[in-house]
């Protein structure tokens, strides 16, 4: 971290936040059940299989809720 955040919502918040890890996993579903049936663990999931490329993690205010991109809260940390 060691960057200073603030909120952009309730644009007081510069010390209670939540770091939320996302860790993408490619799965294959049933479109009837919706039950998984396959997990791509450590595979190609193939040609018509997107890989996930958004944020490692996002961040929550602490005080009203909101949820974003860390460089959102980084670049209001900046002012």
């Amino acid at each position: 971290m060691g960057t200073p955040y603030c909120c952009p919502n309730c644009r007081t918040n510069r010390s209670r936040f939540n770091i939320i890890e996302q860790v993408a996993q490619p799965v294959r579903l049933d479109p009837q059940t919706g039950e998984i049936i396959e997990a791509f663990d450590g595979l190609s999931p193939g040609p018509f299989h997107t890989q996930y490329n958004g944020p490692d993690k996002r961040i929550q205010c602490g005080v009203c809720g909101l949820i974003e991109e860390e460089r959102t809260f980084i670049k209001f940390g900046e002012k």
